[in-house]
C-alpha cells in the first residue's frame, strides 16, 4: 500500500488562509477530495493524510467529517490550541465528533511564530504532552531557524511520537547545505521522530527545478535519519506551484532509488502507517 502521509484541502470562499498570498494565487482557489481522487488513481496511490492548512477546530471538525466520507483518507493530522489549559478535553471532544476516529495528529505553524523557541514554552509543551497522552503525533512545521528548539522539545519527550514535515523546509533554491545538513544531523539519535519527503519541490526554483537540485538534501537527511524514518507525502496542492502530482511522486522515487524494496516499502507507507497508528485495511473503513 501507497500512503501519502501528507495532503490539503481548502476554500478560499468559506474561510481566511493568511498564507495564501498573491504569490500562490495559481492555488487560490477550492480543492477537494473530487479533485484529488483521480490523481491518486492514476499513480496508484491508495491511501491519505489530510493535514491542517489553518489554526481552527472549524476546520478540524470538518476535516474529520471528510476523512468519514472519503475512503482513500485514513487519517486527519488537526489544530488545537496548544496553550489551552484545557486541550485534554478539546482533544476528547474532536474524538467524539463524526470521523473523530480518524484523528491521527496535530500540528501547528510553528514556523509562522514570531519567536523561533516557541517550542520551548512551557504552555506549549503542556499541550504536546497532552497530545501525545491521547495518543497522537505531533506533526513540526518548521525551518531551520526553529529546529533547535524542536529538538530539545522531541529530546525531552522521548515516548511522544513527532513528525517533521518537508525535511524542515531546507533552502533547496540556494542550494546551500549548511546550517541545515548540520541542524539535522543531530537528530539521528531520536528514534521517535519521523521526517517527511515532502514539499520539496516548492522549495526549489518553481520554474526550473530539477532532481537534482533536491537530492542533495535528500541524501544527507537519509544519512541523517535513515529510511526507517523517512515517509513520502505529496503537499499537494502547494505543490502545483511547482509541478503536478504525479511530478512529486516520480521525483520522490528517482530520489529513493538506491533503497531496497523493504526500505521502499517503509518511506511510501510503513513508516506512516506506523507513525500516525493508521487503519489501512479495508473493514476500518467499512469496504
Amino acid at each position: 500500500m501507497i500512503i501519502d502521509a501528507h495532503h490539503h484541502f481548502w476554500d478560499p470562499a468559506v474561510a481566511d488562509y493568511p498564507w495564501l498570498t498573491d504569490e500562490l494565487a495559481a492555488i487560490r482557489r477550492p480543492f477537494t477530495p473530487t479533485d484529488l481522487a483521480p490523481l491518486l488513481s492514476e499513480v496508484g496511490v491508495d491511501a491519505t493524510v489530510l493535514v491542517q492548512t489553518r489554526s481552527s477546530l472549524d476546520e478540524t471538525r470538518q476535516f474529520l467529517a471528510t476523512a468519514a466520507e472519503t475512503p482513500f483518507i485514513r487519517g486527519v493530522v488537526g489544530w488545537v490550541d496548544l496553550t489551552d489549559p484545557g486541550v485534554a478535553d478539546v482533544l476528547a471532544s474532536l474524538r467524539d465528533a463524526p470521523g473523530g476516529d480518524l484523528l491521527v495528529g496535530i500540528r501547528h505553524q510553528v514556523h509562522d511564530e514570531p519567536d523561533a523557541d516557541w517550542l520551548s514554552r512551557q504552555d506549549v509543551r503542556r499541550g504536546i504532552a497532552a497530545v501525545a497522552s491521547a495518543g497522537l503525533a505531533f506533526d513540526l512545521l518548521v525551518r531551520p531557524r526553529e529546529l533547535p528548539a524542536a529538538r530539545s522539545l522531541v529530546a525531552a519527550m522521548p515516548d511522544a511520537r513527532f513528525v517533521v514535515d518537508h525535511l524542515a523546509k531546507p533552502p533547496i533554491k540556494t542550494g546551500r547545505l549548511e546550517p541545515w545538513t548540520g541542524l539535522v544531523s543531530t537528530w539521528r539519535e531520536l528514534p521517535n521522530a519521523t521526517w517527511k519527503l515532502s514539499g520539496l519541490i516548492t522549495e526549489a526554483d518553481w520554474r526550473q527545478w530539477t532532481p537534482d537540485d533536491i537530492a542533495p538534501f535528500v541524501d544527507r537527511a537519509l544519512h541523517a535519519v535513515g529510511p526507517g524514518r523517512l515517509t513520502f507525502g505529496s503537499d499537494w496542492p502547494v505543490c502545483l506551484l511547482a509541478g503536478s502530482y504525479a511530478d512529486v511522486l516520480t521525483t520522490a522515487r528517482a530520489l529513493t532509488a538506491t533503497l531496497s524494496d523493504a526500505e521502499l516499502g517503509e518511506v511510501f507507507g510503513g513508516n506512516a502507517r506506523r507513525i500516525y497508528a493508521l487503519d489501512t485495511t479495508a473493514a476500518g473503513r467499512g469496504g
